[in-house]
């Protein structure tokens, strides 16, 4: 009965992966050509598809739970409307995939790959990043990158410094997702291997301005999903906290994409959609990538960089420096009464402890926090206020 059993599932699993070749494009990433680091003997091997055992994994992994309370633009915001990372995520998966649906790809790599592009993410945003970074790079580690650190979550320390064991395309799209960088278009660089994944890896840490590219065109359809899902969500946050109005936006941007999040959405969808159909890349028009490069701008300067968004930005850098030094002391004097070794330590993998410096486990400490975990591990008075109300 079991054999039998076992033997229906693969021959499902089978025709799962059979039926790609016809329903998906030649430019597509097929299941059958996964790549795992590590091989495995899964009790689910019979029809589970490797993408689709990715998602799930990274679905159930304690750092996607701490999306929950990750800022995405706003910190300190009593608001409970504002976009958190957690949303951010879900609507990047959510717009990929409408888009992968239309170009004939693989929508559970898709998605694999967007649900943990952010996974790296520390607590306060980019601010937080910033704050991080000069640290690490003061206790000699390298800067800090949340999408190299996004790997280092899901593969060294995930499952108690087990890791995942994701695919090689799901690790490779979420490493080069680099949703920062305006791109008209981009095309895949296939042919990757774990090697070069690993050399990368040591590149964009030696230097933060190393190009990455994809090396599927699922993972370009996330890279420039993620602009998508966050572009017009930031000019609405913003609109709600009072922080600019919107015949504010540029008007030679408004004129092509629209001046609300859903008309921004629809227009960058439909045009990355009409001109990416039947080819190996994934472009906008430059009359629409123009328009966004402008409104990128526009956030940038109006508001990202808006100086009435950073009042508390000077006690949030002296809380990272205190925790950091006090969890660098707390290593350094084997204080196990210290929460990094009594929860964060607590049962990790011999093979964790002692591949990574004290600094470099302090970092990971500290980049999956929440931000009120964060906040709660401050002594009283150096907690910052609650800073702006767009009620």
């Amino acid at each position: 009965m079991v054999k039998s059993r076992a033997n229906l599932l693969s021959k499902t699993k089978n025709a799962l992966n059979a039926r790609e070749h016809k329903i998906l494009s030649v430019f597509a990433s097929y299941t059958e050509d996964a790549i795992r680091r590590f091989p495995e003997n899964r009790i689910d091997e019979g029809h589970r598809q490797d993408y689709a055992v990715d998602s799930d994994r990274i679905l159930h992994s304690l750092a996607y739970t701490r999306y929950i309370d990750k800022t995405q633009v706003f910190y300190l915001v009593d608001n409970d409307h504002i976009t958190h990372r957690v949303l951010h995520v879900q609507l990047v998966s959510k717009i990929a995939r409408t888009i992968g649906r239309f170009l004939g790809l693989n929508e559970d790599l898709i998605e694999a790959i967007a649900l943990g592009h952010d996974i790296g993410h520390c607590p306060f945003g980019h601010d937080g990043e910033a704050y991080l970074s000069e640290l690490c790079q003061q206790a000699g580690i390298g800067p800090y990158l949340h999408n190299v650190q996004s790997i280092q979550f899901l593969e060294q320390i995930e499952k108690k410094g087990k890791g995942l064991n994701l695919t090689l395309q799901v690790q490779d799209g979420i490493l080069c997702h680099d949703g920062e960088i305006h791109m008209t278009a981009l095309r895949p660089q296939s042919n990757k291997t774990f090697a070069t994944l690993d050399r990368e890896i040591m590149e964009k840490t030696s230097e933060p301005a190393f190009p990455l590219t994809p090396m599927t065109m699922e993972g370009c359809v996330v890279r420039m999903a993620d602009t998508i899902a966050y572009i017009g969500r930031d000019v609405e946050d913003a609109i709600r906290l009072k922080l600019i109005r919107r015949t504010d936006l540029p008007k030679a941007s408004v004129a092509v994409l629209g001046d609300t999040n859903g008309t921004i959405v629809y227009t960058l969808v439909t045009d990355l959609i009409e001109n990416s159909v039947a080819k190996p890349t994934v472009a906008f028009s430059e009359n629409v990538s123009e328009a966004l490069k402008e409104l990128r701008h526009f956030n940038l300067q109006q508001i990202y960089l808006n100086p009435a968004i950073k009042p508390a930005h000077g006690a949030i850098k002296t809380a990272f420096q205190y925790l950091f030094k006090q969890y660098l002391k707390d290593l350094s004097q084997k204080n196990e009464t210290s929460i990094i070794f009594c929860q964060y330590l607590k049962e990790m993998s011999d093979h964790y402890r002692q591949s990574n410096s004290p600094a470099e486990i302090v970092r990971d400490f500290i980049a999956g926090m929440t931000d009120q975990y964060f906040l709660r591990q401050l002594p009283e008075g150096l907690r910052p206020a609650r800073i702006l109300d767009g009620s």
